[in-house]
């Protein structure tokens, strides 16, 4: 089926994708429908985008990702609301506030959006943990897990670039190499 958005242009959304908050999101409670956009870019951010109106959609992010000791402590009645036997088979996201200055994003790690993949039910669960905040600021954090995001790039590369030192300059060893400024 094809989605408009304002955001991604018109989509094409598989049908079995379309996830269902029964309760909305705080705030949204009216707008039942959803599905998750993977833009394509470095930055793990997705987006979940209203079906019910093409304006609504919300940057989520695995908080996992930048907060690797993160831990959502839900209750039965949750679990069983969302049809799950434990956290291990629900995807879980934390929607993103982006300000027009980047680096003051925050997330929050309240209320996460808990999603049953297999059934295709989420909810926005409201934890009772007080620790935890609606404005966890985690750009710092995001920045260095994408910096030290190891890739097997380098195992594919098969161009070895031979760098020597010569009068405080970096140039490379071959003379038919460009040469590095430091």
């Amino acid at each position: 089926m094809k989605v408009k958005t304002t955001r991604f242009g018109e989509l094409e959304v598989n049908p079995d994708d379309i996830i269902t908050f029964m309760e909305g999101l705080l705030g949204f409670e009216s707008l039942k429908k959803y599905f998750v956009v993977d833009p394509g870019d470095s930055t793990l951010i997705l987006w979940l985008q209203s079906i019910e109106d093409e304006k609504v959609a919300f940057p989520i992010i695995e908080p996992k990702i930048f907060k690797p000791d993160y831990m959502a402590k839900l209750l039965p009645a949750d679990l069983n609301g969302l049809e799950l036997e434990s956290l291990q088979t629900a995807k879980l996201y934390s929607i993103l506030t982006i300000p027009a200055n980047v680096t003051e994003m925050s997330a929050n790690l309240k209320a996460p959006v808990v999603i049953n993949s297999h059934k295709k039910v989420g909810k926005q669960i409201v934890l009772q943990d007080s620790k935890l905040s609606v404005k966890h600021e985690m750009y710092k954090e995001l920045k260095t897990y994408i910096v030290n995001f190891s890739s097997d790039d380098a195992r594919r590369t098969t161009y070895e670039p031979s760098i020597t030192l010569e009068s405080g300059d970096l140039k490379p060893a071959s003379p038919n190499s460009r040469t590095l400024e430091a």
